[in-house]
C-alpha cells in the first residue's frame, strides 16, 4: 500500500508540475524597421521646425521629462526649460541649425531607441556681433510613447572644434571697405 500511494503521490507532483505549466506569451512582432523609420522622419520633420524657429513645434518633439544637453550651458530638464531655451536661440536673427541621423538603433523590446548625428549650428557671436558655424555631433535617446510615437527624453549635442567666423558669400567677401 506504501508503495501505492508513493507512485500516486509522484504521478500528482508530475501531474502539476507539467499541467499547470503555461505557454511562454506569443512573441511580439519586430517592429524595428518601422519604428526606425518613424524616428528618421520625425528627425526631418523636427529639422523643419527648427527651421521655422517654431518654439511649439520643436518642444512637442520631446518628452515631458526630457533632458536636453548642450556645451557650454547648463542641463534644461523638461518642457519649461527646454522651451526657454528655444525662445533665446530663436530670437538670434542668424539662428540656423541642420542637422540630420547617421545612424538608428531600436531596441529588441521596441520601448527604447536613439540616433545619432551631425549638425552644423550658425549663431551670432555675442562679442563680435557676427555670425559663426558650428560643427558637430548628437546623440538622442527616444522613448515611445503610449500612443505609439518616440519622444526625445535625452538629447545631447558635442561640438566637434569651437565655432569659426560664418563665411560670406562671394559678392560680399570681395566689397573693399570704404576709403580703400
Amino acid at each position: 500500500m506504501k508503495r501505492w500511494l508513493i507512485r500516486l503521490a509522484a504521478i500528482a507532483a508530475f501531474t502539476l508540475q507539467f499541467g499547470c505549466t503555461q505557454a511562454p506569451p506569443p512573441a511580439l512582432p519586430d517592429t524595428r524597421a518601422a519604428d526606425e523609420k518613424a524616428i528618421r522622419d520625425g528627425e526631418a520633420q523636427w529639422a523643419k521646425d527648427f527651421a521655422a524657429k517654431d518654439v511649439e513645434k520643436n518642444v512637442a518633439h520631446y518628452a515631458d521629462d526630457a533632458s536636453l544637453l548642450m556645451p557650454n550651458m547648463a542641463i534644461r530638464n523638461g518642457k519649461d526649460a527646454i522651451r526657454g531655451m528655444f525662445k533665446g536661440m530663436f530670437a538670434d536673427p542668424n539662428f540656423a541649425l541642420g542637422f540630420g541621423p547617421t545612424k538608428v538603433e531600436v531596441s529588441k523590446g521596441g520601448d527604447l531607441a536613439y540616433s545619432q548625428g551631425t549638425y552644423t549650428m550658425t549663431t551670432t557671436n555675442p562679442k563680435t556681433k557676427k555670425p559663426v558655424t558650428e560643427k558637430g555631433k548628437y546623440l538622442t535617446v527616444y522613448r515611445k510613447q503610449a500612443d505609439g510615437s518616440w519622444k526625445a527624453v535625452e538629447d545631447m549635442t558635442n561640438a566637434d572644434a569651437p565655432a569659426t567666423p560664418a563665411k560670406l558669400p562671394l559678392a560680399q567677401s570681395r566689397r573693399r571697405p570704404k576709403g580703400r
